[in-house]
């Protein structure tokens, strides 16, 4: 069982995927806890810090994810990176996707807090294209981002009722990684 902190932290982030950062609230949180009212407050005593903390604990969580999604070694051409990368959408738009709704609406209303995030996931992109020898690697890897976000948000919004289709997410990509 994770610490209380934990607890509530994790809680707050289920609270902010299903009703965004106007729903967190102390009480929302002790609610998804399942604790005594009160006990969010005792732990994180302003609003700010409470969302400072949820911040924190989404960088871990990612950090986590990208270690178990991630590949054993770099990816050996670029059908590889593709197919890795199409995959890691589809785990943040299915069992993931609580955690990529929290983090759609905390950067929404703090777009600072995922900047080092997204640059972070650019520049690994980046290393990886040029690693393979692909032109303009820093342009590609910042369509691909973009690719891989706009995809998100469609898979979460208007086409959440229709299943993923991980060949088209995969050429697409392999279409923008092209060298």
């Amino acid at each position: 069982m994770p610490d209380r902190r934990t607890q509530l932290l994790d809680a707050a982030l289920a609270v902010v995927a299903d009703r965004g950062m106007k729903g967190l609230t102390h009480r929302a949180v002790d609610a998804e806890a399942e604790v005594a009212e009160g006990t969010t407050s005792n732990y994180y005593r302003s609003r700010a810090t409470l969302v400072a903390a949820v911040l924190e604990r989404l960088l871990e969580l990612d950090a986590t994810l990208l270690a178990e999604q991630g590949p054993a070694g770099p990816p050996q051409d670029v059908e590889e990176l593709a197919n890795q990368l199409a995959s890691l959408v589809l785990a943040l738009a299915g069992r993931h996707a609580g955690l990529t709704r929290a983090r759609l609406a905390l950067s929404l209303d703090k777009p600072e807090s995922v900047t080092a995030g997204h640059f972070r996931l650019v520049g690994g992109l980046e290393q990886a294209l040029a690693a393979l020898g692909v032109p303009d690697a820093g342009a590609r890897a910042r369509d691909v981002a973009d690719y891989g976000d706009g995809v998100l948000l469609h898979l979460l919004t208007v086409r959440r009722d229709d299943p993923p289709d991980a060949a088209a997410i995969s050429a697409a990509m392999r279409r923008l990684l092209a060298p």
